[in-house]
């Protein structure tokens, strides 16, 4: 949306077209069929790479899919602006990830990332990667802000933490994701942080949003990882969880500086990010108090 707001073309490839904003151009298709990728890409001058499978569909989806949106790159001549995590770095080295860390996963999705980058940095084209750490947003589902966050907060219930809530931990605001996959659109290859305006604690974080939401500092339950694994018994995605909750249990902090000083870009105050979502969030939930 943010890219057509800036009178660009655009053109989303999906498996459907369901749910594709009016205004622009459904490309419903499976980007791993390569003859697929090619007519997705052709014509573009940027093509970006957003996909996130769940966890349980990474060995099948996400090298695969990786490799359709670089051959559309590749047989377009367009450059590759790509979204990534941070897991590739595993239990950063002083808590702290720079994008030139050393890559030492301590996960198989760790792993998975480090082959991504290679696939993507190997791959001959034009690339720009933006790193972001965990996001905290309005509507965001797959992450720790999602309904059920927001809903146990309004009932006055304890939210839920993987790890140790005391931890410095990077949580990057939405919107600033989307501002760095514009920039980077534009301008900038290799790899990058995204700007992100919270590098303290879980606790300090969602007291903040139990504050602007109304109910003031909130409750936090840690989730004991043997819950977790048993939860995996019968759920795929819980049984992938067990492996990256040692995100919550040493700092993971995330060094955004190389952006900002390239791009003179900061990230989204975060008294303001927060604010932008209390409002969401009382929109949406306050029925749930």
């Amino acid at each position: 949306q943010v890219l057509k707001e800036q009178g660009k073309r655009v053109r989303q490839v999906r498996r459907s077209a369901k749910g594709i904003a009016t205004g622009i151009e459904a490309c419903p298709g499976d980007i791993t069929e390569l003859t697929f990728a090619e007519r997705a890409g052709a014509g573009a001058s940027v093509i970006y790479d957003c996909m996130n499978p769940t966890y349980d569909k990474w060995d099948e989806q996400l090298l695969p899919i990786a490799r359709g949106s670089l051959h559309a790159a590749e047989t377009s001549g367009a450059k590759l602006v790509a979204l990534d995590c941070l897991y590739m770095y595993g239990r950063p080295l002083g808590g702290v990830m720079h994008e030139d860390s050393t890559r030492a996963p301590c996960s198989h999705k760790g792993e998975l990332r480090v082959e991504l980058e290679q696939l993507r940095m190997s791959g001959g084209v034009r690339v720009a990667i933006a790193r972001a750490s965990d996001f905290f947003g309005a509507g965001l589902q797959q992450s720790a802000f999602s309904d059920r966050f927001f809903e146990r907060a309004f009932a006055g219930k304890a939210v839920e933490c993987l790890g140790d809530a005391d931890m410095p931990h990077s949580y990057t605001y939405v919107e600033d994701v989307v501002t760095a996959l514009a920039t980077l659109g534009r301008e900038g290859e290799g790899i990058w942080h995204v700007p992100t305006s919270w590098h303290g604690t879980t606790r300090e974080l969602y007291d903040l949003v139990g504050v602007a939401i109304g109910v003031g500092p909130l409750k936090v339950m840690r989730v004991p990882k043997l819950l977790v694994r048993g939860l995996g018994l019968f759920n795929g995605i819980m049984r992938e969880m067990v492996e990256m909750m040692y995100q919550w249990e040493v700092p993971y902090v995330l060094d955004d500086s190389k952006f900002r000083k390239a791009f003179g870009i900061e990230a989204t105050p975060i008294e303001r990010a927060v604010s932008e979502v209390a409002s969401w969030a009382r929109q949406q939930h306050r029925q749930a108090a």
